[in-house]
C-alpha cells in the first residue's frame, strides 16, 4: 500500500480509502448495505492488515448505524486510534425535527457531537460537508467549520458534491478571514462518470486540494458482472441503480477494461480502480465491500499499473465530449 499527502497538510493517507456505506441496514441504504458487527469486524481487520489507514463513513449511512458499527469494531479489534485517519460527514437529514438537516451552525455542532458518540472517539480527523445547503450562507458555513476545528472536535474540513464556484467562494472567504479551509474534495469519479474533469479537477489542481473519488466502480456497474448480454445481473445495481450512467457508452468501456483485464489476469473492477488511482490529483480512492471476496479483489487493484497504450485505449472509449467554454479556451490557448 502506498501513501499520499492530503493536500498541503503533511498528513499521509493510503491510496485506497475504505468506505463503510455497506455497514448497517437502516433507511435507503438497506438496498446496498446489510453488514452487521461480525462482518464489519472481519472486513475491518482485513482493511487494516492490508495497510489502509483511511476510513470513510457518514452520519446518514444507515441513519447512524454505520458510525456505530465502525466505532465498535475499532474497540473489538483493539485498534490504535492514532493508526487511522477517520472521516465522516454532515448535511443529511437525521430525524424528523426541523433542524435535523442542513449546514446551520446548530446542525453542524449537534451532528459532530452525535457522530463522536457513535464512533466512540474524542475527535474526527476529517469532517466533510456532504452537500449544498442553499438556505445557509457559505460564509456562515465556513465560520462554523472553523469554529468546530478550533473546538478540537475536528482536525480538518473537506467538501463533497459542491459545484466548483461554491468551493472557490468558500476557500476565498476562509482565506480572507484566516479560517480553516477545505483540504480535500470527495466527488463521484469513475470511467463512466468523468464529469469532474470539467471544473472540479482543474480547481483542485490550482488550489492544491486532494481528490477522494467515491463510487469509482459507478455503483458496481464497472465490476464486470454487467454487460450488454447480462444487463440485469444481480448486485447493487439491481436494487439501487445509482449513480446514473450512460449505459450504452458504459458497455463500450466494460468491453475495453475486460479485454485489458484478461491480458493482465485481472478483473474489470481492478482495471477500473487502477485507472482512477492513476489519474492526476487523486490522493485516495474510496472502495466499499459487503464481503471479504469483494474487498480482496479491490485491494489487488493497487498491484496493477496500466501502460501508456492501455491508458490511451481506456481514455478513447471513456473521455468526455468537449463543451463550451472549454473548446474556446483550448482554441485560444494556441501559441501560448
Amino acid at each position: 500500500m502506498n501513501y499520499n499527502y492530503l493536500s498541503n497538510t503533511g498528513l499521509l493517507v493510503s491510496e485506497l480509502c475504505f468506505g463503510t456505506m455497506t455497514f448497517g441496514d437502516k433507511g435507503i441504504w438497506s438496498a446496498i448495505a446489510g453488514v452487521q458487527q461480525d462482518g464489519v469486524n472481519e472486513l475491518m481487520k482485513t482493511v487494516i492488515d492490508s495497510g489502509i489507514n483511511f476510513i470513510d463513513t457518514a452520519n446518514i449511512y444507515s441513519m447512524g448505524e454505520s458510525e456505530t458499527l465502525l466505532g465498535q469494531s475499532l474497540k473489538d479489534l483493539g485498534v490504535n486510534r492514532n493508526d487511522l485517519v477517520i472521516a465522516t460527514k454532515v448535511r443529511g437529514t437525521m430525524g424528523e425535527g426541523p433542524n435535523e438537516q442542513g449546514l446551520s451552525r446548530y446542525h453542524i455542532f449537534y451532528s459532530v457531537d452525535e457522530s463522536l458518540k457513535r464512533l466512540q472517539l474524542d475527535n474526527i480527523d476529517i469532517l466533510y460537508v456532504h452537500g449544498v445547503d442553499p438556505r445557509t450562507p457559505v460564509e456562515e458555513i465556513m465560520r462554523t467549520l472553523n469554529d468546530v476545528v478550533q473546538s478540537g472536535k475536528v482536525r480538518y474540513v473537506a467538501v463533497c458534491n459542491w459545484p466548483a464556484w461554491m468551493v472557490m467562494k468558500a476557500q476565498g472567504i476562509a482565506e480572507k478571514n484566516g479560517w480553516h479551509k477545505f483540504v480535500g474534495m470527495q466527488y463521484y469519479y469513475s470511467l463512466s462518470g468523468r464529469d469532474i474533469e470539467r471544473e472540479i479537477m482543474p480547481l483542485a489542481q490550482d488550489q492544491n486540494l486532494s481528490i477522494m473519488p467515491w463510487s469509482p466502480l459507478a455503483g458496481g456497474f464497472l465490476s464486470g458482472k454487467y454487460t450488454r448480454n447480462n444487463e440485469n445481473a444481480e448486485g447493487r445495481r439491481a436494487n439501487f441503480d445509482f449513480p446514473p450512467v450512460n449505459k450504452d457508452k458504459g458497455y463500450d468501456i466494460i468491453d475495453i477494461i475486460t479485454q485489458i483485464g484478461k491480458q493482465k489476469n485481472a478483473s474489470a473492477a481492478q482495471i477500473a480502480l487502477a485507472w482512477v488511482r492513476m489519474q492526476p490529483g487523486i490522493s485516495s480512492t474510496i472502495i466499499g465491500a459487503k464481503n471479504i471476496n469483494q474487498l480482496n479483489d479491490n485491494l489487488k487493484s493497487t498491484e496493477i499499473e496500466l501502460s501508456k497504450e492501455e491508458l490511451q485505449r481506456i481514455d478513447e472509449v471513456s473521455k468526455l465530449t468537449t463543451e463550451y467554454p472549454q473548446w474556446m479556451v483550448e482554441r485560444q490557448a494556441y501559441g501560448r
